[in-house]
């Protein structure tokens, strides 16, 4: 490997540590509905993101929480010895892709049949460290 191809390889390694990842394969709920609930965390404090989710109503949002809660994991294993609270993490994107499509088949009137689409998704929730300056500013824009 060359001198250049080399450092930029390192260069990505430590960008890709302060970020940290997790996803849901075939969730069995339409993308339509997760994307409600995940529309609501994106951009958010990890901390104000736990609690919006854990008082919402919707059945994704239980399953959004657990996600959530698994990115955390994975961003205490990639940073072992930092405090959470100290590292500002916020949700930088959480993306609902359409996933696998189960068919059914419904009696209709007059030997006709109906198809029922059982929709499920993917969803991928990425968390980033917040730098210093937008923690200044968000605190004294608010």
């Amino acid at each position: 490997m060359g001198a250049r191809k080399h450092n930029s390889a390192e260069l990505l390694k430590e960008a890709k540590k302060s970020i940290s990842y997790a996803k849901l394969n075939n969730c069995p709920t339409s993308p339509r509905k997760m994307r409600l609930v995940a529309d609501l965390i994106k951009g958010r404090d990890v901390e104000q993101a736990l609690s919006m989710l854990k008082f919402t109503e919707k059945e994704a949002a239980e399953r959004m929480r657990k996600l959530l809660l698994s990115a955390i994991a994975n961003w205490q294993a990639k940073n072992e010895g930092e405090r959470m609270e100290d590292a500002h993490l916020f949700i930088r994107e959480v993306s609902v892709d359409g996933g696998r499509m189960v068919r059914r088949i419904r009696p209709a009137p007059q030997g006709r049949a109906y198809r029922i689409r059982k929709r499920s998704n993917h969803v991928t929730m990425i968390l980033d460290m917040r730098k210093q300056t937008d923690v200044v500013e968000t605190t004294t824009a608010e």
